[in-house]
C-alpha cells in the first residue's frame, strides 16, 4: 500500500447543523455555541494540537426550502440555518495560532470582485499567510431571490462569469502593486513607491472595474485557491483556477475517475497534474477498541436526523423527496441528470434503490463515506482510499463536537505518524507553502501568475 503523506482539513460551518445532521441534540455535543468566540478559538487550538493543515469553513447563502416546499424541519433541526459569515471568524482564530490555515466559503455570485479582493488580502495580512478561498457560484435559487433575482444564472453561465470574476482579481492581487512598491522608509517620507502601484482597468462581459487594488501584497497575493465542481464545466474551471478541489463522492471508483479526469484536464489548462491537491469528505468515528467504536456509532444514531440528511439532499438536488413513498425506487422515478448523479454516489448505481434505503444511508444525519473502527482501522481506510483513488487528504466532518475532532487527534493521528503518513511538526511558511512546499506565490504556471509586473 502506497505511503503517501496525508493531508487534513477539519470540515465545519458557522452554524449549529453541517453534515451530519441532528447531532446537536446528543449531550456531549456544543456545536449550539457556534455564535460564541471561544467555540472557534478552542476548536482552532485543538486543531493547531492535531497538526490539521486547515480548517475549511462551508457557507451558503439562502435557506433550503424544497423539502416538502417549507422551512419548518430546516428550522427545526437547524439544518445549515441559523448561519453566520464565516470570514469573521478568521481574525480571532489566526490570533489564537501560529500555523492552522483557513478555508473560507465565499460566493461570487453576490458580491463585488473589488470588495471581496480587499476582505481576503486583509485576512491574509491578519493571518500572515494562512488564508484559503472555496471558490462557490451557489446553487440556491432561496439566494437568488433573497438577492433580489428570480433565479440563479444557468449553471455554465455562472462558471463563465466566474472566469471573469477571477481575471479581475488577479489584476486586483497579482497586478496592481509591484513587488517592492512598499518601501516604508521613514527618512525618505516614502510609505509606497507611486511608479510602481499601478491602476487596474477591466471592461468585461459581466464586469467593470476601474481602480487601484486598495491593499498593499500580503504574504501569499492570491489566497489558496479551493472549488468543489464535479461537472464537466466546474472541472474546466478547476483545472484553470484550482490550488486543491474538494470532492464527496462515496464510492472509490467514481472518485478515482473524478481525480483522474481532474488530473487530465490540468495540462489542457497549461498546468501539471500535481498543481491541484485533492481532499475527499469523510466521517469518522473512532474509539480505543473497534467494539468501542461501534458502540458509539449506535449512540449517535440515537441521536441523528436521517429526515434532516433527506432535506439537505432534497435541497442540492433540487427533488422533493416528501413526495415518495418509502418503496419508490427514486432513479427511475426522477430521471433527471441531478438526482440521478446524487443517488448514484449512495446507491452504487442500483436501480431498485428507495426512499426507505436513503434514509438507512443517512442513519448519522449525513451522506458522507462514514469509517468506524479502532485507530489502526481507521488509519487503514484512509489510507486505502489514498491509494485506490489518487486524492490527497480529507475533509474530516464534524459528528459530535468537540469530540469528534479530539478522537481523532489522539487517536487516529498517532497511528498515521508512525507510519509515516502523517507530518510531526508543522513547516514554516504560508498555507500554500505548507501545501506545496514551492513558496508564498501562485506557481509559475498558474495563469493568475501571469498578471504579475515587475
Amino acid at each position: 500500500m502506497a505511503k503517501k503523506p496525508l493531508l487534513l482539513n477539519a470540515f465545519n460551518m458557522n452554524s449549529v447543523g453541517h453534515i451530519n445532521h441532528g447531532l446537536w441534540t446528543h449531550p456531549r455535543d456544543t456545536s449550539t455555541q457556534y455564535n460564541t468566540l471561544a467555540y472557534w478559538v478552542e476548536q482552532a487550538k485543538l486543531l493547531e494540537r492535531g497538526l490539521f493543515d486547515g480548517l475549511f469553513i462551508a457557507d451558503i447563502l439562502g435557506v433550503y426550502d424544497s423539502y416538502q416546499q417549507s422551512v419548518e424541519l430546516t428550522l427545526r433541526e437547524s439544518v445549515q440555518w441559523p448561519i453566520n459569515d464565516p470570514a469573521l471568524l478568521v481574525s480571532a482564530m489566526a490570533g489564537a495560532t501560529q500555523h492552522l490555515g483557513f478555508g473560507i466559503t465565499t460566493n461570487l455570485s453576490y458580491e463585488a470582485p473589488y470588495l471581496l479582493a480587499r476582505r481576503f488580502s486583509t485576512l491574509d495580512h491578519l493571518s500572515q499567510g494562512r488564508v484559503g478561498w472555496n471558490i462557490v457560484t451557489g446553487y440556491l435559487d432561496s439566494a437568488a431571490r433573497a438577492m433580489g433575482s428570480p433565479q440563479q444564472l444557468p449553471h455554465d453561465e455562472r462558471y463563465d462569469r466566474a472566469d471573469e470574476y477571477l481575471e479581475l482579481l488577479y489584476k486586483l492581487w497579482e497586478g496592481s502593486w509591484e513587488e517592492g512598491a512598499v518601501r516604508r522608509d521613514k527618512a525618505a517620507r516614502v510609505f509606497a513607491d507611486p511608479a510602481r502601484v499601478h491602476p487596474v482597468q477591466h471592461q468585461g462581459r459581466y464586469f467593470k472595474s476601474e481602480g487601484y487594488h486598495l491593499c498593499e501584497p500580503s504574504v501569499q497575493r492570491t489566497p489558496v485557491l479551493f472549488q468543489a465542481g464535479s461537472s464537466g464545466r466546474g472541472l474546466r474551471f478547476a483545472a484553470r483556477h484550482a490550488e486543491c478541489v474538494f470532492v464527496s463522492i462515496q464510492d472509490r471508483d467514481s472518485t478515482r475517475r473524478l481525480v483522474q479526469q481532474l488530473r487530465e484536464e490540468l495540462p489542457r489548462a497549461g498546468r501539471a497534474p500535481e498543481d491541484v491537491k485533492v481532499f475527499m469528505g469523510q466521517t469518522v468515528i473512532v474509539a480505543p477498541t473497534e467494539g468501542q467504536a461501534r458502540e458509539k456509532w449506535a449512540e449517535y444514531r440515537r441521536y441523528a436526523s436521517p429526515e434532516a440528511g433527506i432535506l439537505h439532499l432534497a435541497a442540492t438536488s433540487g427533488i422533493d423527496f416528501s413526495a415518495y413513498a418509502d418503496d419508490t425506487p427514486l432513479i427511475q422515478q426522477q430521471p433527471s441528470n441531478g438526482i440521478q448523479s446524487a443517488i448514484s454516489r449512495l446507491s452504487g448505481g442500483r436501480l431498485d434503490y428507495t426512499l426507505r434505503d436513503l434514509r438507512e444511508d443517512l442513519a448519522l444525519g449525513g451522506r458522507y463515506m462514514t469509517v468506524v473502527g479502532d485507530p489502526q482501522q481507521v488509519a487503514d481506510q484512509l489510507q486505502q482510499w489514498v491509494a485506490d483513488t489518487g486524492i490527497d487528504g480529507f475533509n474530516l466532518a464534524r459528528t459530535v463536537y468537540p469530540e469528534s475532532f479530539v478522537d481523532f487527534i489522539d487517536l487516529v493521528v498517532p497511528e498515521l505518524q508512525n507510519r509515516g503518513l502523517y507530518k510531526t511538526h508543522y513547516t514554516e511558511g504560508s498555507l500554500r507553502h505548507k501545501l506545496f512546499g514551492q513558496g508564498h506565490h501562485l506557481d509559475a504556471r498558474h495563469p493568475g501568475r501571469a498578471y504579475r509586473r515587475g
